[in-house]
């Protein structure tokens, strides 16, 4: 992978919070915005805003299952503003909203535990 690409999806996955653009970005790596776009679509199959949108998802995802942090605390944390736009990228991807998600995974957790004290 080009080195240029390495390097902000490290920046990415190291600074979540940071609000990144595109403009950004591309400076950090000295690129024109357009060129920019073009090599990371071409090295990672997926636009940076995708990336970015994807990562912070996952990282959310993590945090839902791992702290107890508020939903508002984790949006703050992985850099995402818009909680309805969040609730709803969440819901296209696992079927329901953050706050069920966390839910149903303590219920699986506590009933794996209850099946395994069992044997």
């Amino acid at each position: 992978m080009d080195r240029r690409i390495e390097l902000i999806i490290s920046k990415i996955e190291t600074e979540t919070s940071t609000p990144w653009d595109t403009k950004t970005l591309a400076k950090i790596v000295s690129l024109s915005p357009s060129r920019f776009r073009h090599l990371f679509k071409q090295e990672t199959g997926i636009s940076p805003a995708q990336y970015l949108k994807d990562y912070r998802l996952r990282k959310a995802q993590l945090m839902l299952r791992t702290t107890f942090f508020s939903v508002k605390q984790i949006l703050k944390r992985v850099g995402i503003r818009s909680n309805s736009h969040f609730v709803h990228d969440f819901r296209k991807i696992h079927g329901v909203t953050p706050t069920a998600y966390r839910r149903a995974f303590w219920r699986a957790m506590k009933a794996r535990k209850a099946r395994k004290k069992k044997h």
